[in-house]
């Protein structure tokens, strides 16, 4: 599950350096460089992240909703960091 949570948190991150920094710097100045690395970084990171999704979620037999939610929010920006706190951080009783 550690490894999930770093996943998620290295994915969530790649996500808001692609959208808000990249990508402002490729089309507003001219600067694609910034793209070419962090969509990379970003592309491997969210492979590893379903992967490790399939990998924790199935197993755990998390249900549908649960997984589809945690996929989904790769594609949101800060949506992992909500899929850390409501599915993946430990709980202390």
């Amino acid at each position: 599950m550690k490894g999930l949570r770093l996943l998620a948190l290295l994915e969530g991150i790649s996500l808001i350096l692609l959208l808000f920094i990249a990508m402002p710097l490729k089309y507003g100045f001219n600067w694609p460089l910034g793209v070419e690395v962090i969509g990379m970084a970003h592309g491997l990171l969210f492979i590893a992240y379903v992967l490790a999704l399939a990998l924790v979620g199935l197993p755990a037999k998390w249900s549908l909703k649960v997984l589809a939610i945690c996929f989904v929010a790769a594609f949101v920006p800060f949506g992992t960091f909500y899929v850390d706190g409501k599915f993946l951080k430990p709980r202390t009783n």
